[in-house]
């Protein structure tokens, strides 16, 4: 007999802490002749579309999907659907020549028994994951070779609703068993609540969401020729206050605990409760920025000017080899014709002198204020003052504390130290439009999130808890119709109040939010490695803007080995490297820290340094976790700064991560990266044997681990399993 995944769906929004759910399975039973194969071995997915509506924590979703036999001999046998606690099933079809199949409700005991005398017999551990669940069968009559099937499936559940926040989740992950990738998978959410909806945030995946009101959302998921291997989590708060708070957090036995803060404020908000800002305008109109990148950036300045709010103030500083600027002071928005009309005049021609132009956007700044510096440029500084050490010395000396600056690197000629250090040090952040990018397009997209500030220089107190290594560092200021994510390390758990303080014109302004829960043991899963995965990218520009750190260096080597962070500057996961003992992982250290330091001597200009300033920017404000099976076989950093390319290999075949844990493959054994060989003992346990599934039935969530493949070592509450043949 074979198994066969045909992945369906299945939402699992249970408790925040709670399992995902599962998909449907097909467990087909070929012809005498067809040997045994693989779930990722059988049919195909051809496409996978899910609609879900949310409306006051009750979850409907519909799913759409076909499965295709490229198999030459028919398959039948019978279909499993893994329910989620608490699901009903509303509709569920199988269409078969026209007629459709229905199916009956196994409970958990008998549906247990049915995976595991799969397992047994198929010797494919892949179904263990869904142990301890309902079940939906069905027969699955004849599917002739080349033909598809199509299944309908709809099923509703509440979504529990845990101070504030609602959790749901739809487990994509288990589409990587199709034996070719998906022509298309769709993910399309419409959330209603009677209670104003916050903070809206997916730690698994890139969504596009639309927001109009402050009691619906829309979003949305696509990807192409993929084969999903995430499943798809959608957390959403509600909450009467203006400016929503959630709270989740992890924490393992004798460990600190990480937590992920998130405050959104209200979409619609009032002019009174907008704050009040300045903007300026800092554009390069040097000679290289002549053409469409000049129209670019005066489309995205005219923007800029359109969108300004009644009581803000703009000022335009327009620099090449001299400076000139709108006005000597800022100016009110209703001049904002004006300022158009001299962004239009402007012309590209000259040198660059970046020194002369941030200090008179720092001149004409209102130190009473807060005030917004748009910084855009395409090239280094080639005139007046050229080290980039005095530059940002005369920026901080000259520019007023609430001067937020965005830098914006147009094309590969640009400073990424200089631009990097400009916003780290003045709370904006840098944003690099490489070529074939649209200028104006990304300058907008960005002015969009910010325009509307309703809390600035935001500080947040987490009462008795003590918490430590947070990121961002320094709190940004909250803009309408955006959120905050903020993510670190706890060491006790607990109750707390936390308190978020900042200023609303001029006003000192507090917000308490009592009974937030640091919680004691487990949690939510994807933190730990969302915070390794900012920590990482922080870590990794200190080291490139102010030189190698041997501490830092042993970190960045024991995040990326214990969650499994791969970068092109870290690869050392996937290759022959021994990172299961403490000699192995000094050596790593000591091979990271001598390319860092020829690294070091690279440009900070040119197309590997824009790139690598781009990827660890994106690293330390990632809002989910970055993820190694997704990304190629990562490459390594040359003395030159460039980028020496390895064989392309996906990296999920040497790299899983389940749960918090990460696995990787070394001598065709499965091992978690937090097992120490030189330090540890093993517990064997033969597969298939009663006492392996003994194991599953006392502490369900081994049958995760165990499904990763025949031979695993997991350590579990302090305990080295070692999952073998014999």
């Amino acid at each position: 007999m074979k198994i066969c995944s045909i992945l369906i769906l299945m939402l699992a929004a249970l408790g925040l802490a709670a399992p995902a759910g599962a998909d449907g399975i097909i467990i087909v039973d070929p012809p005498p002749d067809v040997p045994i194969v693989k779930l990722d071995e059988a049919l195909a997915i051809k496409y996978h579309r899910v609609e879900v509506t949310i409306i006051d924590q009750v979850a409907t979703t519909r799913v759409d999907q076909v499965f295709v036999n490229d198999n030459p001999w028919a398959a039948e046998g019978t279909y499993i659907f893994p329910l989620p606690e608490g699901a009903g099933v509303s509709d569920f079809v199988m269409w078969v020549d026209g007629e459709p199949v229905r199916g009956e409700i196994l409970e958990a005991d008998e549906a247990r028994e049915i995976y595991n005398d799969i397992v047994r017999r198929m010797r494919d551990p892949a179904l263990l994951e869904y142990v301890d669940r309902k079940a939906l069968k069905a027969s699955v009559f004849p599917i002739p070779p080349g033909e598809e099937r199509r299944i309908e499936l709809e099923y509703s559940q509440v979504l529990p609703l845990d101070n504030g926040l609602v959790h749901y989740v739809y487990p994509l992950s288990t589409e990587k068993y199709s034996s070719k990738p998906l022509e298309e998978v769709v993910v399309a959410v419409e959330v209603e609540s009677e209670v104003p909806i916050r903070t809206v945030y997916s730690p698994s995946h890139s969504v596009f969401v639309e927001r109009d009101d402050d009691f619906s959302a829309l979003l949305s998921f696509e990807e192409y020729d993929v084969l999903p291997d995430r499943d798809f989590e959608l957390y959403y708060s509600v909450s009467p206050e203006d400016v929503g708070l959630s709270l989740l957090s992890y924490k393992e036995p004798d460990e600190d605990g990480f937590f992920l803060l998130l405050a959104a404020p209200k979409v619609e908000v009032e002019p009174q409760d907008v704050v009040a800002k300045d903007l300026i305008l800092v554009l390069d109109v040097s000679g290289s920025m002549e053409g469409e990148k000049l129209d670019q950036a005066k489309d995205a300045a005219a923007y800029v000017l359109d969108h300004l709010n009644s009581e803000d103030g703009f000022n335009v500083v327009a620099f090449s080899t001299g400076v000139r600027t709108f006005s000597e002071e800022i100016e009110p928005a209703l001049g904002r014709d004006d300022g158009k009309e001299f962004v239009e005049g402007l012309e590209a021609m000259g040198g660059t002198d970046i020194n002369r132009a941030l200090l008179e956007a720092a001149k004409t700044a209102d130190p009473d204020r807060p005030t917004t510096v748009i910084f855009l440029t395409d090239g280094l500084a080639t005139v007046g003052v050229e080290d980039t050490g005095k530059i940002l010395e005369n920026v901080a000396e000259a520019a007023p504390e609430d001067v937020r600056i965005f830098s914006f690197g147009v094309g590969d000629d640009v400073d990424t130290d200089l631009l990097d250090q400009l916003s780290i040090d003045h709370g904006g952040a840098s944003t690099y439009v490489r070529p074939g990018q649209m200028i104006n397009e990304t300058v907008s997209a960005f002015y969009a999130k910010i325009n509307s500030p309703v809390l600035s220089n935001l500080v947040v107190d987490f009462g008795s808890i003590k918490t430590d290594q947070i990121y961002p560092e320094r709190g940004p200021d909250l803009f309408a119709g955006s959120q905050l994510v903020m993510v670190g390390r706890y060491r006790n758990g607990g109750k707390t109040t936390i308190t978020l303080s900042g200023t609303v014109n001029e006003r000192k302004v507090s917000i308490v939010y009592p009974g937030n829960n640091f919680t004691e043991v487990d949690g939510a899963e994807f933190i730990p490695r969302l915070w390794a995965t900012r920590a990482i990218g922080s870590y990794l520009t200190e080291i490139r803007l102010h030189g190698e750190d041997p501490e830092l260096v042993d970190a960045i080597v024991a995040l990326s080995i214990r969650y499994g962070i791969i970068t092109p500057y870290t690869s050392f996961l996937i290759e022959e490297d021994d990172i299961f003992s403490e000699s192995g992982r000094e050596a790593i250290s000591r091979e990271f820290r001598e390319e860092l330091v020829a690294d070091a001597a690279a440009p900070s200009s040119g197309s590997a340094a824009v790139e690598k300033a781009a990827f660890q920017g994106g690293m330390a404000a990632a809002e989910a976790p970055l993820t190694s099976s997704v990304t190629l076989f990562p490459t390594s950093t040359g003395a030159d700064g460039g980028v020496s390319k390895a064989e392309p290999r996906a990296v999920s075949e040497v790299v899983k991560q389940v749960g918090s844990k990460t696995f990787v493959l070394r001598d065709d054994v499965w091992t978690d990266t937090s097992f120490d060989e030189s330090g540890m003992e093993t517990v064997r346990v033969e597969f298939l044997s009663e006492e392996y599934f003994g194991l599953i039935r006392e502490s369900p969530v081994l049958g995760d681990y165990f499904a990763l493949g025949e031979r695993v070592i997991v350590v579990y509450d302090g305990t080295a399993y070692e999952v073998d043949e014999t």
